[in-house]
């Protein structure tokens, strides 16, 4: 496994998280009642406006967690712990000295400095138990079993991302036409710590299974409509899955855009 992506997605893991529960607990301000405090709150915003400013024609993310520090995530789980996090992690210290560590590894990586072999091992190792037990939880919250893979975020190449809530759709919002590049990102874990399968169906009908979590393709005429779906999945390779259909699965994400034909020369020249 790459360190730098086990890195990232523990700390991206971990805020997504963080935002799932305490905006279910305390509403969509949750940051304001996190217990951090205001100038921290402040901090995080002139690193949002700064990114906004840095992205003019990209997408940037939106939730303020994002722009926290390893710190204030330390800070969050602790003024909050009863209840969930502490379901889900059982020790706060322990807790706290694996993100410590995590963040002592992020800086020379972050940096392009190499980790020697126990250090890579050791971000592998924590990466890979805290996005474990927050599987395990939401398992757990949803099947009353720790027994099933859950999709942790989804991401396309247009800066459309999904994490847990709700809804297993996202609908972007975007307009695709033939021609253009699609390409998606999975990051899933599964509580058994087995190799997950991925999959992808076009809105054609077209199904394909891969070990890989990425799909990039381009998009073509099959696909044009109003609310065309791709569905991205999950599965662990046991006999038993959460979900039955014309493929067996563990979990499913939808992602809806519309795609229009192809522009006519006219309308290209005009």
């Amino acid at each position: 496994m790459d360190v730098t992506q086990a890195l990232k997605d523990a700390e991206n893991g971990l805020r997504d998280f963080i935002n799932f529960i305490l905006q279910k607990k305390l509403g969509l301000n949750w940051e304001e009642k996190s217990g951090v405090t205001k100038e921290r709150l402040e901090k995080w915003q002139e690193r949002k406006l700064a990114e906004e400013k840095r992205q003019e024609s990209g997408a940037v993310e939106q939730r303020l967690i994002y722009y926290a520090d390893f710190y204030d995530l330390k800070t969050i789980l602790k003024k909050n712990w009863e209840g969930p996090f502490s379901e889900t992690f059982g020790n706060l210290n322990t807790l706290e000295v694996w993100l410590t560590e995590l963040e002592k590894l992020r800086d020379p990586d972050a940096h392009r400095r190499e980790l020697l072999p126990h250090q890579q091992a050791l971000a592998i190792g924590i990466s890979g138990e805290i996005r474990t037990r927050i599987t395990r939880y939401r398992s757990k919250q949803e099947t009353n079993e720790s027994y099933f893979p859950r999709i942790e975020s989804v991401s396309d190449n247009l800066g459309n991302t999904w994490t847990p809530n709700i809804n297993a759709w996202f609908k972007t919002g975007r307009t695709l036409r033939p021609g253009e590049f699609l390409s998606f990102v999975i990051t899933a874990t599964d509580p058994q710590g087995n190799e997950l399968k991925y999959g992808l169906s076009m809105p054609d009908n077209e199904f394909h299974w891969q070990d890989k979590n990425t799909f990039s393709f381009t998009v073509n005429s099959n696909y044009i409509g109003s609310d065309a779906i791709f569905e991205l999945y999950v599965k662990s390779p046991r006999n038993y899955h959460a979900h039955h259909g014309f493929e067996d699965y563990d979990d499913m994400i939808k992602f809806i855009y519309d795609i229009l034909p192809p522009l006519s020369t006219r309308s290209q020249n005009s």
